[in-house]
């Protein structure tokens, strides 16, 4: 229910700052001077008109309301949550007119702790991993001299030689109680096995939980294991395990112990023990930043002793793209892994590893991450370091995503992103509609206003917006059946003039008087062709951009423009105006 709260009001939740051209963390004289300003514009007593009287008290209204809710701590708190619905709901326990906006916040917290718990009562959150195992070694260590009386043997024989499934779901029983039941089965080269295993975990505090396992499987037997985790330092946990494996053999008893401890930000420091069939003594380091992921790891043990170290590297793009490599060196020789991962849909990530080592061989392994689910294929190609086998390893994976990421992902995301918008602009027509309505009437409230600033502007030779539109642009470049999606905002831009400057602040424009949205869902943009001295300036900004014109240099530049059109001259000025903003882009604003 929190999730669905933030995504009905996040629209409100812009809707009154930039309804007043202010910073979310405006002041309460920054809110009083816009507010006195769009009084001054708005106010009904101005026109005698009734009609343009009916639509200025609305606006003024609005206007009204706005300051009113942003100018109180309590309501202004409310609604930075909630949004205007927030202010709304009759009999709301949180709206108390004694509280601070701190108690307010502190309440909004324990109630969306509730909702999470009831969300929790109705969770299994199941999490589940599919691995097929691929023996294609056949492609590049067969001999064909072994192979040419038999029946088929000029194809190569590739094969499925192992699977694994594993799956968990989870059962809340109290707020503070979990069950989780799990299952696995696995099979190699025909023989295989699985086993079950449920888990009851207790949050004991804010800082630690602990957890019984139980588990039966038809290969080792039953299992009993406990496990403790405990923060001792708001930078250092604790983690203790201890099992008891029952096994044709005896029992078993295995235990381990790890701590952590925050270095820095971005670093984490581990230590782990562990005694039973596998013991080992760990140490490692792993530091992870906005654009990297490092990790150096050495461990030291009977059977099992190695030194590895990883590096990751995060590009800063919208499919999050990452490249990494590793090489890992032990008792039981060396490997080196090098890949590539990237987000191919809102709830997918595709990765592809080359491993080549000694005596491995080479291996590719592709994973793709579905949700909570995720599917493994790792594909042994040979048990020899081959450069034939590493180039298609590399190369095969990166040819295979191109022609799918082409003929299949980028279709396919664009049909899901347009039925999308589709549905949103059917959902939003009728607010939309009244949006506009609103944004026509306070176009005509701001004539008279507008005269004024030109005429003051014109005296100094000051900044004077000759065209400006905003929505989405369509470039020469772009297909012919795409047309640009734009309304003309000159006069509401040039009414926010003052002193020679416009000034924007970090929100979407659409809230501003006199704008709506011309393109929902889509991405938009505000362009403007002013003059500032005597000069022509054209400027783009994305729409939730802040912008401040004229520029520092500007005020600086006192070279003249070689064709200078005069101030007064405004059909001439219109004009040359539109010719330079249509020779840029191809603009068909909306009828």
């Amino acid at each position: 229910m929190a999730a669905s709260l933030e995504d009905d009001f996040e629209f409100d939740n812009q809707d009154y700052y930039s309804l007043l051209n202010v910073r979310k963390e405006a002041t309460l004289e920054e809110l009083k001077a816009s507010y006195r300003r769009l009084c001054m514009l708005y106010h009904p007593d101005k026109h005698r008109d009734p009609e343009l009287k009916s639509q200025a008290e609305q606006l003024f209204n609005q206007v009204h309301q706005a300051y009113e809710v942003l100018s109180d701590a309590h309501s202004r708190a409310i609604y930075d949550i909630f949004g205007k619905k927030g202010l709304e709901v009759e009999g709301w326990e949180v709206v108390e007119r004694k509280r601070t906006p701190a108690e307010i916040r502190e309440e909004y917290e324990r109630l969306q702790r509730e909702r999470e718990e009831r969300r929790l009562q109705q969770r299994t959150n199941p999490k589940g991993t599919i691995s097929v195992g691929v023996d294609a070694t056949d492609l590049f260590d067969r001999y064909d001299e072994d192979f040419e009386d038999m029946p088929g043997g000029g194809f190569p024989h590739v094969e499925i030689n192992k699977m694994h499934i594993s799956q968990s779901i989870e059962a809340p029983l109290t707020n503070c109680d979990t069950a989780v039941l799990s299952g696995s089965l696995s099979t190699h080269n025909g023989t295989g096995g699985g086993n079950i295993n449920v888990t009851v975990r207790r949050v004991t505090s804010a800082k630690g939980w602990g957890e019984v396992e139980l588990g039966a499987g038809d290969v080792l037997g039953p299992l009993i294991g406990l496990k403790v985790f405990r923060n001792l330092t708001p930078r250092c946990f604790l983690t203790a395990q201890c099992g008891l494996q029952f096994s044709p053999r005896g029992l078993r008893p295995s235990c381990s112990l790890m701590t952590a401890r925050h270095l820095d930000q971005n670093t984490m420091g581990y230590l782990q023990w562990r005694r039973g069939p596998n013991s080992a003594m760990t140490t490692s380091l792993v530091r992870d930043t906005k654009s990297s992921h490092f990790t150096l790891a050495l461990q030291l043990g009977v059977a099992h002793s190695y030194l590895m170290m990883s590096y990751q590297y995060k590009f800063q793009d919208e499919d999050q793209t990452k490249v990494k490599g590793s090489v890992k060196t032990g008792w039981f020789g060396t490997v080196v892994e090098y890949g590539a991962e990237r987000k191919i849909s809102r709830h997918s990530v595709l990765s592809a590893t080359v491993s080549m080592g000694v005596p491995q061989g080479v291996t590719l392994k592709i994973k793709l991450a579905r949700a909570s689910q995720t599917y493994l294929f790792p594909v042994h190609l040979t048990d020899q370091l081959l450069p034939s086998a590493v180039f298609y390893a590399t190369v095969g994976p990166l040819l295979v995503y191109m022609v799918v990421h082409r003929l299949v992902i980028i279709p396919y995301t664009q049909a899901q992103k347009e039925q999308s918008l589709e549905l949103q602009r059917k959902s939003s027509a009728t607010d939309i509609a009244k949006k506009k309505h609103e944004a026509e009437s306070a176009v005509l409230l701001m004539q008279e206003s507008v005269r004024r600033v030109i005429e003051g502007e014109e005296s100094k030779m000051g900044l004077i917006l000759l065209n400006a539109w905003y929505g989405k642009f369509v470039s020469d470049t772009s297909q012919k059946q795409e047309r640009a999606k734009v309304i003309d905002v000159t006069v509401p831009l040039q009414c926010l003039v003052k002193d020679s400057k416009l000034i924007l602040t970090e929100a979407s424009k659409a809230g501003l008087p006199g704008f709506y949205d011309p393109c929902v869902g889509e991405q938009k943009s505000l362009k403007l062709l002013y003059q500032f001295r005597g000069v022509m300036h054209q400027v783009i900004s994305s729409d939730t951009e802040s912008l401040r014109i004229p520029k520092q240099c500007e005020h600086h530049f006192t070279q003249k423009p070689r064709c200078y059109i005069p101030a007064h001259c405004c059909s001439v000025r219109m004009l040359f105006s539109h010719i330079f903003v249509f020779s840029a882009h191809r603009i068909e604003p909306e009828s």
